[in-house]
């Protein structure tokens, strides 16, 4: 029996031992996916282009039904018109809908795809009774401590702004793109975009055009993006998730006096079924985006987080379960589940006979609407529970890191942002883009402005502000995103 476990013993160790090997090759064998590319001198962007971006946060371009007003987006129309000249006068205008702009900018190659830049005009509210908790106004657009305070200033009015300046300096110098640039910022991407962005994509597959690349607002650059990445991560979103919203309906044959309760009632049945579906979280996968998302950090991770992350053969299920523990990582690798409204009964001695709950899910890329209900049916496993569709749309496909659009994207990034690693990754939010995606097959979703992960919280939050510094790096961003797209 000694020698026996002697001899597993050697055995085991042997398989350490290999392993760790593999581990140790592997790792050294993995080449970085950066560009070998030196950061170029800084465009000089005049203070008029701050002071024209404060004009724009200033009007209120609110698209949430019980704060809209049409006004408003055409402040900010005749607003451009007058701040930039040459973008009014050489780019051609195309009337899709009165509230959303669309622009092309003819290339001298007729040949060559044209490219499209989005942006979008609208925002959201600011939460009742807090305005008092602004630092500045938030739609002051004022100017204070280096910042640029407001509404818009990181989601979107910054895209729609920096395309526009970046344009109009290059027409200033005479300059005419290889190949035409489409521009299309819509008016209620935080509510639907239905009546802006799908309005034009139907436009534009009317037209029959096909673009090389779209880029729409999306993810950032992040410091401390991961834990043991030193630079911050320029995050090019190449995927988005889905979204569906279900019904839950628990129907028992009658209600009752509440004196004279059944053992189980309609809000009981419901309740166990939500219970049910978040004890049982969809599958977590690290395939597509989130996969290629690891592939490009990995080698620019210290020990030993470059072992664990070049190593997911044999460490996916460590990555999963941290992954797991928080809310913004989860959902990158996951289906998530969020139970977001709850109704039944009238009165508090009335036992209803139905009751009703809203749970929206966020769809991870390889699933859909159909699949997901599916799964909730097999969850819940009760007849008593009926599950509808309310809406909802499938996830994006994803787009390819070897295109021309993510190249001159990472290219671009590179050379005006210093010491920063690009790397894909999937959005779990959604763009106007998925209007877009039967006009190209490689949609990508980037903003180009540096973040601290304190500063995302004032995305759709208190005091959302971007530095002047900031703001002028967006402009150099398209301004060299256009450079490099039109050769």
């Amino acid at each position: 029996m000694k020698k026996l476990l002697r001899l597993l013993f050697r055995i085991f160790l042997l398989l350490v031992i290999v392993i760790a090997g593999i581990v140790v090759v592997k790792t050294a064998g993995v080449s970085s996916r950066q560009t070998d590319i030196d950061t170029i001198p800084a465009v000089n962007v005049s203070e008029k282009a701050t002071e024209r971006f404060s004009e724009a946060i200033q009007i209120p371009t609110i698209s949430a039904a019980e704060q809209f007003d049409s006004t408003t987006f055409l402040l900010l129309d005749t607003l451009i018109r007058t701040n930039f000249p040459l973008v009014d006068s050489l780019l051609e205008r195309i009337n899709v809908t009165p509230l959303s702009m669309t622009f092309k900018w003819p290339g001298k190659n007729p040949d060559l795809l044209p490219v499209l830049l989005m942006g979008h005009a609208d925002v959201v509210p600011v939460e009742e009774n807090t305005e008092q908790e602004w630092e500045a106004g938030p739609f002051s657009g004022a100017i204070k401590d280096g910042f640029i305070w407001g509404r818009g200033t990181l989601d979107d009015k910054v895209s729609i702004f920096g395309i526009l300046e970046s344009i109009e300096q290059l027409l200033s110098e005479g300059y005419i793109p290889g190949r035409s640039m489409y521009l299309a910022f819509g008016h209620d991407e935080e509510t639907s975009g239905e009546a802006g962005a799908k309005k034009i994509a139907a436009w534009f597959r009317k037209e029959k055009i096909q673009f090389e690349y779209i880029l729409d607002e999306g993810m950032v650059i992040v410091e401390e993006a991961v834990i043991g990445l030193k630079p911050p991560a320029a995050i090019i979103g190449i995927a988005e998730k889905g979204y569906v919203t279900l019904q839950l309906t628990a129907k028992l044959e009658q209600g009752g006096h509440s004196s004279m309760p059944p053992k189980q009632t309609a809000i009981g049945v419901l309740g166990q079924a939500i219970v049910k579906l978040q004890n049982n979280p969809f599958p977590a996968r690290i395939d597509g985006a989130s996969a290629a998302f690891f592939d490009h950090i990995a080698p620019e991770m210290s020990w030993p987080f470059k072992a664990l992350f070049s190593n997911r053969w044999l460490t996916e299920g460590i990555i999963v379960r941290q992954l797991s523990k928080e809310a913004a990582p989860n959902a990158i690798i996951r289906t998530t589940t969020a139970p977001t409204m709850i109704s039944g009964g009238v009165q508090d001695n009335v036992l209803p006979s139905t009751a009703n709950a809203t749970v929206n899910f966020r769809i991870l890329p390889g699933e859909t609407q159909e699949t997901v209900a599916k799964y909730v049916e097999k969850i819940i496993n009760d007849q008593r529970v009926e599950v509808s569709n309310i809406s909802g749309t499938n996830p994006s496909d994803v787009s390819d890191t070897d295109s021309f659009g993510y190249q001159v994207i990472q290219k671009s990034i590179q050379e005006v942002f210093a010491d920063v690693v690009a790397a894909p990754n999937l959005l779990i939010g959604q763009t106007d883009s998925r209007h877009y995606q039967e006009l190209s097959d490689n949609i990508y979703r980037f903003l180009p402005v540096q973040l601290t992960k304190d500063d995302l919280t004032r995305i759709h939050g208190k005091n959302e502000r971007i530095s002047v510094e900031g703001y002028h790096q967006v402009i150099r961003f398209y301004r060299q995103l256009i450079l490099n797209s039109g050769k």
